[in-house]
C-alpha cells in the first residue's frame, strides 16, 4: 500500500504541476497577445506635425500664402483609385494675425467651387481657419515643413450633405511648390 500512496501522490503532484504549467502558460500567451495588439496600434498611429520639426525648408504660411496660387490636386477614394482631379487659383493675403485664402476650384468633371478661408494665427506655430462648408473651426499646427490642418467638411452629395472628418497635410518643398497630401 505505501507504494501505492507515493505514487498516487507522485501523479498528484504531476497533476497539480501540469495545472500550474497550463495556468503559466495561458498567462503568456494572454501577456504576448497584448503586447502584440499594443505594438500593433502603436505602429498605426498617425505621425505628429512635431516629427517634421527640424525639415527644411521652413514652413512660413503667413509668406507662402500670399498673394496668386496655382494648385493642383485629385480626391481618391479609400482604395487610392483617383475619383476627381482639380486645379485652384488661390489668392491669398493678410492683415496682421489674420488671412485670406480664397480659392477658386475648377474640377474635371467641369464642375466649379468657391471657398473663402479666414485664417487667425493663434500662436507661435499654430492657426485656426473658417470656411463657410467647414464645420466649427479648422486647426492647423506648423513644424519645421510641415502643416497639418484637422476639419470638419460638410461635403454635398447628389441631395444629402456629408459631414467629412479631414486631415491635410502639407510639406513646403521650396519656396514656390508645397505638396498637399
Amino acid at each position: 500500500r505505501g507504494g501505492v500512496d507515493v505514487v498516487a501522490r507522485a501523479s498528484a503532484r504531476l497533476l497539480n504541476f501540469m495545472e500550474n504549467d497550463m495556468r503559466i502558460r495561458r498567462l503568456l500567451k494572454a501577456a504576448a497577445l497584448a503586447l502584440t495588439l499594443g505594438a500593433t496600434l502603436a505602429g498605426c498611429a498617425a505621425p505628429t506635425v512635431e516629427r517634421y520639426a527640424a525639415e527644411q525648408p521652413a514652413l512660413d504660411i503667413t509668406r507662402y500664402f500670399n498673394g496668386t496660387l496655382d494648385a493642383h490636386g485629385m480626391f481618391q477614394d479609400r482604395s487610392g483609385a483617383v475619383i476627381k482631379r482639380f486645379t485652384v487659383v488661390l489668392r491669398a493675403s493678410w492683415q496682421g494675425d489674420t488671412g485670406t485664402l480664397d480659392e477658386d476650384f475648377t474640377y474635371s468633371d467641369g464642375s466649379k467651387q468657391k471657398r473663402v478661408w479666414t485664417l487667425r494665427k493663434t500662436g507661435a506655430n499654430s492657426f485656426e481657419a473658417t470656411a463657410a462648408d467647414v464645420v466649427g473651426t479648422a486647426r492647423g499646427v506648423v513644424a519645421g515643413n510641415a502643416l497639418r490642418w484637422k476639419y470638419v467638411l460638410a461635403q454635398p452629395v447628389g441631395d444629402k450633405v456629408y459631414n467629412v472628418d479631414m486631415e491635410d497635410w502639407m510639406f513646403l518643398i521650396d519656396d514656390k511648390v508645397m505638396l498637399n497630401r
